[in-house]
């Protein structure tokens, strides 16, 4: 005989069999319905990854991880400190800069702006700015030069490209014969760079060499603080702490403390959307406790005769959460394969609807990118299908128990 007997008759009854087909066609909804709920969870959640990834991406590539400062944001024995903060061991890489604010005016067109005075040479160990130009470069940068690099959007905004000349006006006068007049200096573009929508980087952000931002703050050999890179950018909080312990006279800001609302935000939205989506498994799950229902009520005879042959009740309790959990683990094995089918070619599906249909569906001055990302997560998928196995199998429980209290004599009354 077939050993265990519960595997055997569990496995027997998913099949139909003469008119069984009811039975079988609900058992068949049930599978598709847990293989749906698998398949949206997991393609929703990775998407929610893409968008995640890609704005930290966009954020990063700008944002300073970690950047210390005094409260008049003017140093001027920096040199000293860096060479103290070089010896930490959870620092990389550390650079001056010079923050300000603008205005530059072209053509009759003006736009604020935030301007900040790098070392292009130490920039390129911090942060990956020139990787993103589309035109010039980061180290066309000179020392008394007078070159600056902008954003696309800028450089669209005031009609400039390469190696146009465009006036920067600094919230400083000047004292003159004639009176006191702003200061100004006339900057040429060498580099317009493209890190994308959403933060204003492309927009309201300008840089200038180190020292040219000197010459035109008259800071001397002083610097607005320190950029700091840090092995591991997610220790930034930790890092901050440590940093503020050591040295209590300075002020030491990170990258979480501009930017981190947004993604504590975007995790908030994650869990909640998980959460909502998980009701999909447990309606798949309460329509799989209906159909074991209904298949006890339906073989309340082979359950008396099979009683009546010395099956035990534990016998008959694993055979129908063995039936019970063969269907849910052909739903979320169906669901487990579509969703990663659909989560992958996500990006592409969207794109050709919006070529086919002649539609925009993602703006990204909405939704900071103007396509769907996808990025699969093997974490999130090994919780989806086992969430959706436990609820399958919890679905048997009150089914089997059900075939369990059969009375054989009773259910053989009327046979």
């Amino acid at each position: 005989m077939f050993k265990p007997l519960s595997l055997f008759i569990g496995l027997r009854y998913t099949r139909a069999k003469r008119r069984n087909y009811f039975i079988s066609f609900i058992s068949l909804t049930s599978i598709l319905g847990i293989a749906l709920s698998v398949t949206v969870l997991i393609t929703v959640l990775s998407v929610m990854n893409g968008f995640d990834q890609e704005i930290k991406e966009r954020v990063l590539v700008m944002a300073r991880q970690v950047s210390i400062t005094n409260e008049n944001e003017r140093l001027t024995q920096w040199k000293t400190l860096n060479t103290e903060l070089k010896r930490s061991p959870f620092i990389l890489h550390t650079a001056p800069y010079i923050d300000g604010q603008g205005m530059l005016t072209e053509n009759a067109l003006t736009q604020a702006i935030m301007v900040t005075g790098i070392d292009p040479s130490q920039e390129k160990s911090l942060s990956q700015l020139h990787e993103k130009f589309i035109t010039g470069a980061l180290s066309n940068l000179k020392p008394h030069a007078f070159g600056m690099v902008i954003g696309e959007q800028l450089a669209a905004h005031l009609g400039l490209s390469l190696g146009d000349k465009v006036n920067l006006f600094i919230p400083q006068a000047s004292v003159t014969p004639a009176g006191i007049l702003p200061r100004f200096k006339r900057f040429t573009i060498v580099g317009i760079f493209k890190v994308g929508n959403g933060f204003g980087f492309d927009s309201q952000v300008a840089f200038i060499h180190l020292q040219d931002a000197q010459t035109l703050f008259q800071l001397g050999d002083a610097i607005s603080g320190l950029r700091l890179q840090i092995k591991d950018i997610y220790a930034a909080p930790t890092v901050t702490e440590t940093l503020s312990a050591s040295f209590p006279q300075y002020f030491i800001f990170n990258w979480t403390q501009q930017y981190g609302s947004l993604f504590a935000a975007i995790a908030l939205e994650k869990m909640m959307m998980a959460i909502i989506l998980l009701l999909l498994i447990a309606i798949a799950a309460f329509n799989l406790v209906s159909t074991l229902v209904m298949v006890v009520t339906e073989k309340r005879a082979d359950i008396a005769i099979l009683r009546t042959l010395g099956a035990t009740p534990n016998t008959l309790f694993f055979v129908f959460m063995i039936q019970g959990f063969t269907v849910g683990l052909f739903g979320t094995s169906l669901g487990l394969i579509l969703g990663l089918l659909l989560a992958k070619n996500i990006t592409l599906i969207v794109s050709g609807i919006e070529q086919l249909f002649h539609i925009q569906l993602l703006s990204s001055n909405m939704y900071y990118v103007n396509f769907l990302p996808s990025l699969i997560q093997t974490k999130d998928v090994i919780i989806i299908c086992a969430i959706a196995l436990v609820m399958s199998l919890l679905a048997t429980i009150y089914p089997a128990r059900q075939a369990m209290k059969v009375e054989p004599a009773e259910a053989l009354r009327y046979e």
